[in-house]
Protein backbone atom coordinates (compact mmCIF):
# COMPACT_ATOMS: atom_id res chain seq x y z
CA UNK A 1 0.00 0.00 0.00
CA UNK A 2 0.80 3.44 -0.61
CA UNK A 3 0.26 6.32 1.76
CA UNK A 4 0.02 9.97 0.15
CA UNK A 5 -0.10 12.56 2.74
CA UNK A 6 -1.87 15.42 1.67
CA UNK A 7 -5.17 16.13 -0.73
CA UNK A 8 -4.18 18.91 -2.79
CA UNK A 9 -3.58 19.23 -6.56
CA UNK A 10 -0.27 17.19 -6.52
CA UNK A 11 -1.59 14.54 -3.84
CA UNK A 12 -4.60 13.83 -5.70
CA UNK A 13 -2.76 13.65 -9.71
CA UNK A 14 0.43 11.26 -7.86
CA UNK A 15 -2.72 9.40 -6.22
CA UNK A 16 -4.87 8.67 -9.81
CA UNK A 17 -1.76 8.15 -11.38
CA UNK A 18 -0.61 4.85 -9.22
CA UNK A 19 -4.58 4.15 -8.94
CA UNK A 20 -4.51 3.95 -12.56
CA UNK A 21 -1.29 1.83 -12.42
CA UNK A 22 -2.72 -0.56 -10.49
CA UNK A 23 -1.38 0.54 -6.76
CA UNK A 24 -2.78 0.14 -3.59
CA UNK A 25 -3.06 4.15 -2.73
CA UNK A 26 -4.84 5.86 0.02
CA UNK A 27 -4.87 9.96 0.36
CA UNK A 28 -4.86 11.52 3.45
CA UNK A 29 -5.83 14.99 3.92
CA UNK A 30 -6.13 16.82 6.89
CA UNK A 31 -9.54 18.75 6.01
CA UNK A 32 -11.21 18.35 2.99
CA UNK A 33 -9.66 17.12 -0.34
CA UNK A 34 -8.03 19.96 -2.17
CA UNK A 35 -9.69 22.96 -0.01
CA UNK A 36 -6.55 24.30 0.80
CA UNK A 37 -3.49 25.98 -1.68
CA UNK A 38 -5.03 24.20 -4.33
CA UNK A 39 -8.61 25.79 -3.98
CA UNK A 40 -7.08 29.50 -3.46
CA UNK A 41 -5.10 29.78 -6.56
CA UNK A 42 -5.85 31.40 -9.87
CA UNK A 43 -5.10 28.86 -12.00
CA UNK A 44 -2.31 30.44 -13.65
CA UNK A 45 -0.36 28.45 -16.74
CA UNK A 46 2.57 31.40 -16.55
CA UNK A 47 5.80 29.62 -17.56
CA UNK A 48 6.58 32.15 -19.38
CA UNK A 49 5.77 35.47 -18.43
CA UNK A 50 6.49 34.39 -14.66
CA UNK A 51 10.21 33.73 -15.64
CA UNK A 52 12.31 35.87 -13.96
CA UNK A 53 16.25 36.12 -13.20
CA UNK A 54 17.68 33.39 -10.86
CA UNK A 55 15.02 30.70 -11.78
CA UNK A 56 16.39 29.39 -14.96
CA UNK A 57 17.15 25.89 -13.67
CA UNK A 58 13.51 26.49 -13.23
CA UNK A 59 12.21 27.41 -16.23
CA UNK A 60 12.88 24.05 -18.24
CA UNK A 61 10.46 22.06 -15.75
CA UNK A 62 8.20 24.89 -15.59
CA UNK A 63 7.45 24.61 -19.27
CA UNK A 64 7.51 20.90 -19.42
CA UNK A 65 4.23 20.92 -16.84
CA UNK A 66 2.64 23.95 -19.27
CA UNK A 67 3.52 21.49 -22.17
CA UNK A 68 1.56 18.78 -20.21
CA UNK A 69 -1.53 20.52 -19.41
CA UNK A 70 -3.31 20.09 -22.59
CA UNK A 71 -3.13 16.66 -22.32
CA UNK A 72 -3.75 16.68 -18.68
CA UNK A 73 -6.70 18.86 -19.24
CA UNK A 74 -8.05 16.41 -22.03
CA UNK A 75 -7.75 12.93 -20.30
CA UNK A 76 -9.52 14.41 -16.95
CA UNK A 77 -12.37 15.28 -19.01
CA UNK A 78 -12.46 12.07 -20.56
CA UNK A 79 -12.77 10.20 -17.38
CA UNK A 80 -15.05 12.28 -15.20
CA UNK A 81 -16.97 13.92 -18.01
CA UNK A 82 -16.20 17.36 -16.18
CA UNK A 83 -14.64 20.56 -17.37
CA UNK A 84 -11.81 21.83 -16.04
CA UNK A 85 -11.91 25.66 -17.37
CA UNK A 86 -8.78 25.27 -20.03
CA UNK A 87 -8.11 28.50 -21.49
CA UNK A 88 -6.17 29.73 -24.49
CA UNK A 89 -6.25 33.79 -24.14
CA UNK A 90 -2.46 34.33 -23.24
CA UNK A 91 -1.63 36.90 -20.57
CA UNK A 92 -1.12 40.68 -21.23
CA UNK A 93 1.73 42.19 -18.55
CA UNK A 94 0.92 46.40 -18.57
CA UNK A 95 2.74 49.48 -17.64
CA UNK A 96 1.05 51.91 -16.03
CA UNK A 97 3.79 55.08 -15.91
CA UNK A 98 7.91 55.25 -17.10
CA UNK A 99 8.86 53.13 -13.84
CA UNK A 100 6.62 50.22 -14.84
CA UNK A 101 7.54 50.59 -18.27
CA UNK A 102 11.45 50.20 -17.08
CA UNK A 103 10.57 47.54 -15.30
CA UNK A 104 8.65 45.33 -17.77
CA UNK A 105 10.81 46.44 -20.51
CA UNK A 106 13.83 44.82 -18.71
CA UNK A 107 11.62 41.73 -17.84
CA UNK A 108 11.26 41.31 -21.95
CA UNK A 109 14.43 41.48 -22.77
CA UNK A 110 15.43 39.10 -20.57
CA UNK A 111 12.96 36.52 -21.49
CA UNK A 112 12.96 37.13 -25.47
CA UNK A 113 17.21 36.62 -24.35
CA UNK A 114 16.07 32.73 -23.37
CA UNK A 115 14.11 32.44 -26.09
CA UNK A 116 10.67 33.06 -24.59
CA UNK A 117 7.57 33.75 -26.79
CA UNK A 118 6.85 37.26 -26.01
CA UNK A 119 6.08 40.03 -27.91
CA UNK A 120 6.17 44.29 -27.37
CA UNK A 121 2.84 45.80 -27.86
CA UNK A 122 2.50 49.89 -27.20
CA UNK A 123 -0.17 50.94 -25.01
CA UNK A 124 -2.51 51.63 -28.24
CA UNK A 125 -2.11 48.26 -28.88
CA UNK A 126 -2.98 46.66 -25.73
CA UNK A 127 -5.85 48.59 -25.40
CA UNK A 128 -6.82 46.98 -28.92
CA UNK A 129 -6.57 43.73 -27.54
CA UNK A 130 -8.58 44.83 -24.25
CA UNK A 131 -10.24 48.12 -24.58
CA UNK A 132 -11.30 48.59 -21.10
CA UNK A 133 -7.48 49.03 -19.34
CA UNK A 134 -6.50 52.09 -18.53
CA UNK A 135 -5.92 55.06 -20.82
CA UNK A 136 -2.96 55.27 -18.40
CA UNK A 137 -1.22 51.76 -19.96
CA UNK A 138 1.96 53.14 -21.94
CA UNK A 139 3.47 49.56 -22.72
CA UNK A 140 2.47 46.00 -22.99
CA UNK A 141 4.03 42.38 -23.36
CA UNK A 142 1.72 39.77 -24.73
CA UNK A 143 2.66 36.13 -23.72
CA UNK A 144 -0.03 33.92 -25.94
CA UNK A 145 1.14 31.06 -24.88
CA UNK A 146 0.72 30.95 -21.12
CA UNK A 147 -3.02 29.71 -20.44
CA UNK A 148 -5.14 28.87 -17.17
CA UNK A 149 -7.36 26.51 -15.88
CA UNK A 150 -10.25 27.02 -12.95
CA UNK A 151 -8.23 25.15 -10.39
CA UNK A 152 -11.28 24.45 -8.45
CA UNK A 153 -13.14 22.47 -11.61
CA UNK A 154 -9.83 20.32 -11.83
CA UNK A 155 -10.12 19.55 -8.14
CA UNK A 156 -13.05 18.42 -8.06
CA UNK A 157 -12.44 16.39 -11.18
CA UNK A 158 -9.31 15.20 -9.73
CA UNK A 159 -11.02 13.58 -7.31
CA UNK A 160 -13.32 12.18 -8.98
CA UNK A 161 -10.72 10.30 -11.16
CA UNK A 162 -9.00 8.88 -8.27
CA UNK A 163 -11.94 7.58 -6.70
CA UNK A 164 -12.95 5.99 -10.28
CA UNK A 165 -9.81 4.69 -10.57
CA UNK A 166 -9.69 3.04 -7.21
CA UNK A 167 -8.13 5.01 -4.89
CA UNK A 168 -9.31 5.59 -1.02
CA UNK A 169 -9.19 9.33 -0.16
CA UNK A 170 -9.51 9.48 4.10
CA UNK A 171 -10.85 13.18 4.43
CA UNK A 172 -10.45 15.16 7.74
CA UNK A 173 -8.06 12.63 8.85
CA UNK A 174 -4.88 14.55 10.03
CA UNK A 175 -1.77 12.61 10.11
CA UNK A 176 -0.47 12.41 13.26
CA UNK A 177 2.97 11.29 12.90
CA UNK A 178 5.06 9.55 10.11
CA UNK A 179 5.97 6.04 11.45
CA UNK A 180 9.94 5.08 10.87
CA UNK A 181 11.03 1.51 11.88
CA UNK A 182 14.92 0.06 11.09
CA UNK A 183 15.45 3.80 9.35
CA UNK A 184 12.62 3.30 7.12
CA UNK A 185 9.44 5.25 6.68
CA UNK A 186 6.94 2.29 7.37
CA UNK A 187 3.76 4.07 7.78
CA UNK A 188 1.53 6.76 9.52
CA UNK A 189 -0.51 6.93 12.43
CA UNK A 190 -4.35 8.95 11.82
CA UNK A 191 -6.44 8.95 14.79
CA UNK A 192 -4.08 6.50 16.70
CA UNK A 193 -4.11 4.10 14.09
CA UNK A 194 -1.36 2.72 12.37
CA UNK A 195 -1.50 2.07 8.82
CA UNK A 196 1.67 0.28 7.76
CA UNK A 197 2.80 0.83 4.17
CA UNK A 198 5.40 0.61 1.54
CA UNK A 199 5.85 3.71 0.64
CA UNK A 200 4.88 7.58 1.91
CA UNK A 201 4.72 10.60 -0.04
CA UNK A 202 4.83 13.64 1.87
CA UNK A 203 2.58 16.22 -0.79
CA UNK A 204 1.37 18.01 2.42
CA UNK A 205 1.78 21.67 0.96
CA UNK A 206 2.65 24.07 3.59
CA UNK A 207 2.55 21.82 6.62
CA UNK A 208 4.95 19.41 4.89
CA UNK A 209 8.12 20.49 7.65
CA UNK A 210 5.95 20.27 10.61
CA UNK A 211 4.84 16.59 10.76
CA UNK A 212 6.00 14.37 13.58
CA UNK A 213 7.82 11.47 13.59
CA UNK A 214 10.29 13.31 10.30
CA UNK A 215 13.90 13.04 11.40
CA UNK A 216 15.51 16.29 11.30
CA UNK A 217 17.67 15.64 8.21
CA UNK A 218 14.49 14.29 6.48
CA UNK A 219 12.27 17.82 6.84
CA UNK A 220 11.85 19.89 3.82
CA UNK A 221 12.87 23.14 4.06
CA UNK A 222 9.21 24.53 3.34
CA UNK A 223 7.21 27.34 4.80
CA UNK A 224 3.78 29.11 4.23
CA UNK A 225 3.90 32.74 2.33
CA UNK A 226 0.30 33.55 2.64
CA UNK A 227 -1.30 35.28 -0.36
CA UNK A 228 -4.90 37.30 -0.20
CA UNK A 229 -7.28 37.03 -3.02
CA UNK A 230 -10.76 38.29 -4.03
CA UNK A 231 -13.31 37.71 -7.00
CA UNK A 232 -15.80 39.59 -8.18
CA UNK A 233 -19.06 38.97 -10.23
CA UNK A 234 -19.44 40.08 -13.54
CA UNK A 235 -21.63 39.01 -16.58
CA UNK A 236 -20.63 35.80 -18.54
CA UNK A 237 -21.63 37.29 -21.68
CA UNK A 238 -19.50 40.66 -21.14
CA UNK A 239 -16.56 40.41 -19.83
CA UNK A 240 -14.53 43.19 -19.28
CA UNK A 241 -11.01 41.05 -20.48
CA UNK A 242 -10.89 37.86 -22.17
CA UNK A 243 -7.05 37.36 -21.44
CA UNK A 244 -5.11 37.11 -18.17
CA UNK A 245 -3.88 41.35 -17.22
CA UNK A 246 -0.89 41.59 -14.85
CA UNK A 247 -0.90 45.17 -13.53
CA UNK A 248 1.70 46.90 -11.01
CA UNK A 249 1.17 44.30 -8.17
CA UNK A 250 -2.12 42.79 -9.03
CA UNK A 251 -3.28 40.02 -11.60
CA UNK A 252 -6.90 39.90 -13.12
CA UNK A 253 -7.81 36.25 -14.18
CA UNK A 254 -11.51 35.97 -16.01
CA UNK A 255 -13.21 33.00 -15.34
CA UNK A 256 -16.11 31.65 -18.03
CA UNK A 257 -18.51 31.92 -15.32
CA UNK A 258 -17.95 35.61 -15.49
CA UNK A 259 -15.82 35.93 -11.99
CA UNK A 260 -12.99 38.13 -12.07
CA UNK A 261 -10.30 36.85 -9.97
CA UNK A 262 -7.82 39.57 -8.17
CA UNK A 263 -4.90 38.58 -6.46
CA UNK A 264 -2.78 38.49 -4.89
CA UNK A 265 -0.77 39.59 -1.33
CA UNK A 266 2.88 37.84 -0.96
CA UNK A 267 2.93 37.69 2.88
CA UNK A 268 5.41 36.04 5.25
CA UNK A 269 3.11 35.58 8.31
CA UNK A 270 3.65 31.93 9.31
CA UNK A 271 0.07 29.71 8.80
CA UNK A 272 -2.72 33.23 9.46
CA UNK A 273 -4.90 33.03 6.70
CA UNK A 274 -7.04 36.31 8.13
CA UNK A 275 -8.01 38.79 5.32
CA UNK A 276 -7.22 42.13 6.07
CA UNK A 277 -8.68 45.51 5.13
CA UNK A 278 -5.22 46.96 3.85
CA UNK A 279 -4.58 43.46 1.82
CA UNK A 280 -8.11 43.83 0.04
CA UNK A 281 -7.35 47.74 -0.18
CA UNK A 282 -4.38 47.45 -1.85
CA UNK A 283 -5.58 44.71 -4.43
CA UNK A 284 -8.84 46.40 -5.07
CA UNK A 285 -6.90 50.18 -5.94
CA UNK A 286 -4.06 48.04 -8.20
CA UNK A 287 -6.81 46.22 -9.94
CA UNK A 288 -8.77 49.39 -10.22
CA UNK A 289 -5.91 51.47 -11.68
CA UNK A 290 -5.12 48.81 -14.21
CA UNK A 291 -9.25 48.22 -14.87
CA UNK A 292 -11.20 50.76 -13.59
CA UNK A 293 -14.40 48.89 -15.28
CA UNK A 294 -14.38 47.00 -11.87
CA UNK A 295 -15.39 49.90 -10.18
CA UNK A 296 -19.30 48.49 -10.22
CA UNK A 297 -18.84 45.03 -9.96
CA UNK A 298 -20.51 43.24 -6.79
CA UNK A 299 -17.77 41.73 -4.76
CA UNK A 300 -18.07 37.57 -4.47
CA UNK A 301 -15.72 36.86 -2.55
CA UNK A 302 -12.30 36.78 -1.02
CA UNK A 303 -9.83 34.45 0.76
CA UNK A 304 -6.14 33.41 1.46
CA UNK A 305 -4.40 30.63 0.95
CA UNK A 306 -0.82 29.24 1.87
CA UNK A 307 1.81 29.41 -1.17
CA UNK A 308 4.40 25.64 -0.09
CA UNK A 309 7.26 28.17 -0.23
CA UNK A 310 10.82 26.04 -0.45
CA UNK A 311 14.14 27.83 0.57
CA UNK A 312 14.42 28.59 -3.19
CA UNK A 313 11.21 28.72 -4.63
CA UNK A 314 11.73 25.40 -6.01
CA UNK A 315 9.61 21.68 -5.40
CA UNK A 316 10.98 19.37 -3.60
CA UNK A 317 10.73 15.99 -5.57
CA UNK A 318 11.26 12.88 -5.45
CA UNK A 319 13.78 10.58 -2.73
CA UNK A 320 15.95 11.67 0.16
CA UNK A 321 17.61 10.94 2.96
CA UNK A 322 15.04 8.53 4.48
CA UNK A 323 14.17 5.60 2.57
CA UNK A 324 10.33 4.86 2.40
CA UNK A 325 9.96 8.66 2.16
CA UNK A 326 9.16 10.88 -1.25
CA UNK A 327 8.82 14.17 -1.26
CA UNK A 328 5.96 15.96 -3.81
CA UNK A 329 5.71 19.72 -2.14
CA UNK A 330 7.44 23.11 -1.80
CA UNK A 331 5.83 24.56 -5.07
CA UNK A 332 5.56 27.68 -4.12
CA UNK A 333 3.22 29.44 -6.70
CA UNK A 334 3.52 26.45 -9.23
CA UNK A 335 1.71 23.92 -7.78
CA UNK A 336 -1.21 23.93 -10.60
CA UNK A 337 1.57 24.36 -13.50
CA UNK A 338 3.53 21.64 -12.32
CA UNK A 339 0.52 18.92 -11.38
CA UNK A 340 1.36 17.16 -14.37
CA UNK A 341 5.11 16.73 -14.42
CA UNK A 342 4.97 15.85 -10.90
CA UNK A 343 2.48 13.40 -10.96
CA UNK A 344 4.35 11.82 -13.77
CA UNK A 345 7.78 11.99 -11.93
CA UNK A 346 7.04 10.90 -8.78
CA UNK A 347 4.64 7.82 -9.97
CA UNK A 348 7.26 6.83 -11.79
CA UNK A 349 9.97 6.48 -8.94
CA UNK A 350 7.51 4.73 -7.08
CA UNK A 351 6.90 2.58 -9.56
CA UNK A 352 9.95 1.58 -10.99
CA UNK A 353 13.37 3.03 -8.70
CA UNK A 354 13.91 5.64 -11.03
CA UNK A 355 13.85 8.82 -11.33
CA UNK A 356 13.08 11.34 -14.16
CA UNK A 357 15.58 13.70 -14.99
CA UNK A 358 13.67 16.48 -15.05
CA UNK A 359 13.00 15.34 -11.83
CA UNK A 360 16.82 14.95 -10.95
CA UNK A 361 17.77 18.65 -10.09
CA UNK A 362 14.85 18.99 -7.15
CA UNK A 363 15.59 16.59 -4.99
CA UNK A 364 15.91 17.48 -1.41
CA UNK A 365 19.71 16.82 -1.29
CA UNK A 366 20.06 19.74 -2.70
CA UNK A 367 20.24 21.60 0.69
CA UNK A 368 22.55 19.25 2.34
CA UNK A 369 24.61 21.39 2.15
Amino acid sequence: MIAIIGGGICGLSIGWRLAQAGRDVTVFERDKAGRAASWAAAGMLAANAEAEPGEERLLPLLRLGQEMWPGFARELTAATGEGVGYREDGILVVALDRDDHERLKFTYDYQRGLGLPVAWLSGREARELEPHLSRRVQAAMLSERDHQVDNRRVMEALEKAFRQAGGRLRENAPVDEILVENGRASGVRVAGEAVMVDQVILAAGAWSRKLPGLPENARPPVRPVKGQMLALEGAPDRPLISHIVWGPDVYLVPRDDGRLLIGATVEELDFSTTLTAGGMLDLLRAGWETLPGIHDLPLAESWAGLRPTSRDDAPVLGPGPLPGLVYATGHHRNGILLAPITAQGIAHFVLTGELLPEIQPFTIDRFAA
